[in-house]
């Protein structure tokens, strides 16, 4: 999966992000709106993970 299938669909991708990252709230999620940058930095802020951590579980999150 690519980011812009996420972004395409993101209203469905919504719950599979909460499952994964439970800490984000639907206020979270509709203000990044598909965009990486902004869950990157939400996924920092709530867990506590470096910029490139974030990253990098976002790419497993891809290509799961």
């Amino acid at each position: 999966m690519n980011w812009d299938q996420i972004k395409g669909n993101w209203k469905q991708m919504r719950g599979k992000l909460q499952e994964k990252w439970g800490d984000l709230t639907d206020d979270d999620l509709d203000r990044i709106e598909g965009n990486r940058e902004q869950l990157e930095g939400k996924i920092q802020e709530r867990y506590g993970k470096t910029k490139e951590e974030a990253r990098e579980e976002v790419d497993r999150f891809l290509d799961s």
